[in-house]
């Protein structure tokens, strides 16, 4: 029989890379941490931790391991959660984690149709960078994240769920006196030379490698994660964006003030912002996390017509 509390020593391990950290994060010394990860490997019968001067590197049977200990750290949240629930008479609580513009755009509407069906729950919303918040479904913390990746999907995580919304393309974003700001659609490798006012990290990284693979470095003037500073520095001559579509037709796209810039769909290869919920994998059912994952597919499937993006794959 493999013990848990072992099984979370493990886990905290391969967090940390050492013994030496993971016994400061547990309060424990490292000779105890050590010890217990010896007793699991002769339970187990093969070792679960290769050990070396550069640390500590998991075995094959050691990332089985921890992905057994993170679902069993999960599911121990989920039901300490739910008695908690019961014992307090409550119909249940629901955490979740969102980035800024998935939290503007897709959240409310959402949470308007979850609280019209379920008055009662009690709801914690809070906006999270992107990392975190994965991290934090994982752990068990948060029941829900909405996140976002482009065109390359995510490492698959056994751990986790990931849930398919809506892809959202992105647009270019010019001055309204750009040389292309008439056209029809264009190529992002005719912006190369203009600068550049990107978004946050991921979007940062995405048009730089779309550019090293037209063969074009973009020069970067500004970097802000805030959409509307963004187009508003567009509009004042300052360079040139990339603002994805469900930006650019809600309350913070041009229509809600920002003059000056006009949006223009990219042609060939061009970056698409693939929109999901995150859940962890969990072995009982979680009716709040369901009710919510239809209203957020409610809520994408009444985008105004015509300007719906193409839903996202899987």
């Amino acid at each position: 029989m493999v013990d848990v509390r072992r099984l979370g020593i493990l886990r905290e391990v391969a967090r940390q890379g050492s013994f030496a950290r993971a016994a400061t994060a547990l309060q424990l010394t490292p000779s105890a941490v050590s010890q217990q990860i010896a007793a699991l490997e002769r339970s187990l019968g093969v070792p679960v931790v290769e050990r070396s001067t550069r640390g500590v590197q998991l075995t094959e049977s050691g990332r089985i391991m921890v992905d057994a200990a993170e679902a069993v750290a999960n599911e121990l949240a989920d039901a300490q959660c739910r008695i908690g629930d019961l014992t307090a008479g409550r119909i249940g609580t629901l955490t979740v984690e969102t980035f800024t513009t998935g939290g503007q755009l897709l959240l409310p509407g959402a949470l308007a149709r979850l609280l019209a069906e379920l008055p009662e729950v009690q709801l914690s919303v809070t906006e999270t960078a992107l990392e975190a918040s994965i991290t934090h479904v994982r752990d068990g913390s948060t029941d829900l994240a909405l996140a976002f990746h482009f065109d390359t999907a995510p490492t698959p995580d056994p751990a986790l769920t990931w849930t398919p919304l809506v892809s959202d393309p992105m647009l270019a974003v010019l001055p309204e006196g750009h040389r292309l700001a008439g056209r029809a659609g264009l190529r992002l490798a005719e912006l190369a030379d203009d600068p550049w006012v990107m978004g946050c990290i991921t979007a940062t990284e995405m048009i730089v490698q779309y550019g090293a693979v037209l063969g074009f470095r973009p020069r970067i003037v500004c970097r802000s994660s805030d959409y509307v500073f963004a187009q508003s520095l567009v509009a004042a001559g300052v360079g040139v964006t990339l603002v994805p579509q469900l930006v650019l037709d809600g309350p913070h796209g041009p229509a809600s003030g920002i003059g000056g810039t006009v949006a223009v769909p990219l042609r060939g290869p061009a970056p698409t912002r693939y929109i999901a919920a995150v859940t962890a994998r969990r072995r009982w059912p979680q009716p709040l996390v369901r009710t919510l994952l239809r209203a957020l597919h409610e809520t994408v499937a009444d985008l105004p017509a015509g300007r719906e993006p193409e839903r996202a794959r899987a």
